[in-house]
């Protein structure tokens, strides 16, 4: 499961927790009522099919808001539901009243601030009127023996507590959750733009270069074949020339190649964890925020590309984790896999041996030995500021 995977996981859960509280809540007043006696079948059955219906339509309201929509017609309909559950068991907080908590918790959600504090201050209202005018009928399980003034100051404090808190701790962790999204798509699209400008650039620079000398060639291979009949001196000078040109192309095109060959981390990264998840390999990956000296980006990409490929071929991992960090004095690339296999820890082949040597060439080191837990574990370190 990925960063945004987890994210989008954890703001679910978050949002769905108001349904869950309300109906420990309800347990909790039934038993209670039960135990007292004081339990009405009349009024507690339509309240638990409302509660029902209003926890069977939440799920669908939060999947709505997490995809960025308002479902309008949805939370009206369960502000019904919540109402008339609230109303049918008892509006009480310590009762059924927490449905219309759990109701606010959501309906808040996506719009402006103005409304949420519109919507908010209607439920406050709704849930103290309601709460005052049923305590005359025996629906509260705890404070029967409050005077009038007493419940009202009760239940205006608590329901304006949680009319006042809920909704911005809502409206906070949905606003963290799309900030996320919006930076995992940054990441992806930052990416994608780098490749895209590097291919570009690889055609730019190959239609210069070749275009150029192949132009040069023709003409004066044309040339040599006019003058081979003619003068064939002349004629054969100009195949020098050619051969020369030739060789420069040749020389100037794999100097452009090397350059193309250097690799993006970011852009290897996703392409491996891509593979990865491919294989059936759960990956995690974490990167900095901030981009890794020039220096050492393209050997930790050559070094992620071999310990992936190390991982595929000699282990039977399920997952696999991959994590950048560098300070001021180094920069660490960690790779760990729990697929582990015994001759992984004697044959690390001849691709990390020439990770190892790459590593060397900017001050750097490398070891990749198997854990005690059977977990394999590359970690490649790289001094810095690099001084070759």
């Amino acid at each position: 499961m990925n960063e945004i995977e987890r994210a989008r996981r954890y703001t679910w859960h978050v949002l769905i927790s108001g349904i869950a509280a309300t109906w420990v809540v309800i347990v909790v007043d039934f038993g209670a009522r039960l135990d007292a006696g004081l339990l009405n079948w009349w009024r507690t059955v339509p309240a638990l099919a409302a509660a029902a219906a209003f926890t069977w339509l939440c799920p669908r309201i939060i999947r709505e808001l997490m995809d960025r929509r308002y479902p309008t017609r949805l939370v009206v309909v369960a502000a019904v539901l919540a109402c008339a559950a609230a109303l049918l068991g008892g509006p009480d907080l310590t009762s059924w009243g927490f449905i219309l908590v759990a109701w606010l918790s959501i309906a808040t959600l996506n719009i402006t601030r103005l409304a949420s504090l519109l919507i908010a201050a209607g439920t406050w209202l709704f849930g103290v009127a309601a709460a005052t005018a049923t305590w005359r009928d025996g629906l509260f399980t705890v404070g029967l023996d409050l005077a009038f003034d007493e419940v009202l100051f009760v239940n205006a404090l608590m329901y304006g507590v949680l009319c006042a808190i809920v909704p911005p701790s809502n409206r906070l962790w949905v606003w963290t959750w799309m900030l996320t999204e919006e930076a995992h798509k940054g990441r992806e699209a930052h990416t994608k733009l780098a490749l895209a400008e590097e291919r570009l650039r690889f055609a730019r620079d190959l239609h210069d270069l070749v275009g150029h000398q192949l132009s040069a060639i023709a003409v004066k291979t044309e040339l040599a074949v006019r003058l081979s009949d003619v003068d064939g001196d002349a004629a054969k000078a100009e195949m020098s020339e050619v051969n020369a040109l030739t060789r420069k192309a040749l020389k100037e095109l794999r100097q452009a190649v090397r350059g193309y060959r250097e690799l993006d981390l970011a852009a290897e990264v996703n392409s491996v964890k891509g593979v990865l998840e491919a294989a059936g390999v759960r990956c995690e990956v974490r990167l900095p925020y901030r981009d890794l000296p020039p220096g050492v980006a393209p050997v930790f990409a050559y070094a992620v590309r071999e310990a992936v490929t190390n991982v595929l071929k000699h282990s039977t991992a399920t997952f696999c984790e991959i994590s950048i960090r560098f300070t001021e004095q180094e920069a660490e690339l960690v790779v760990r896999n729990d697929g582990v296999a015994r001759r992984q820890a004697v044959d690390l082949g001849s691709g990390l041996a020439g990770m190892g040597e790459r590593l060397a060439a900017v001050g750097g080191e490398m070891r990749a030995t198997p854990t005690a837990d059977g977990q394999f574990l590359l970690v490649a370190v790289v001094s810095l500021p690099l001084t070759g």
